[in-house]
């Protein structure tokens, strides 16, 4: 099993096929779609391909270390900034292609006038752990 981390961007992405942004949906249209993800999460949870999954504010700011004995610098919110992440899901899957294959059914979420956003995710693997000085040395 390998881990993925599937992010949904606010922007930054190609523009999804159903490009209406969240605050101009219905009530009914944002219930559909959080339905939609709360669906595909309870079975991956049945799956046992759910590891954790969130949505996250459009606010934030960006934290930096500023030395020692000093506050932390901070610079934001960065509200226009064009790579927010607006929420995602750890899943645990079998292959490269699976974790694919979800990533396009997460896609499929309901936007604007009920019908599929097609929004991009990205599909990031995480990093297996490094090898130890011994296999880099080729004795292991």
């Amino acid at each position: 099993m390998a881990k993925y981390l599937l992010l949904k961007h606010y922007r930054g992405a190609p523009d999804p096929v159903n490009d209406v942004p969240m605050d101009r949906w219905t009530p009914e249209e944002i219930s559909a779609h959080i339905q939609y993800m709360n669906d595909f999460a309870a079975r991956l949870e049945k799956t046992g391909e759910f590891v954790d999954g969130q949505a996250l504010a459009p606010e934030g700011q960006w934290v930096r270390y500023d030395g020692e004995g000093r506050p932390p610098v901070t610079d934001g919110p960065f509200a226009e900034t064009k790579d927010l992440i607006a929420g995602w899901m750890i899943i645990d899957v079998d292959s490269h292609d699976r974790a694919v294959e979800l990533a396009g059914e997460l896609s499929a979420a309901p936007g604007a006038g009920g019908k599929p956003i097609h929004e991009w995710l990205e599909v990031r693997p995480f990093l297996a752990a490094p090898p130890t000085v011994t296999e880099c040395l080729g004795h292991g």
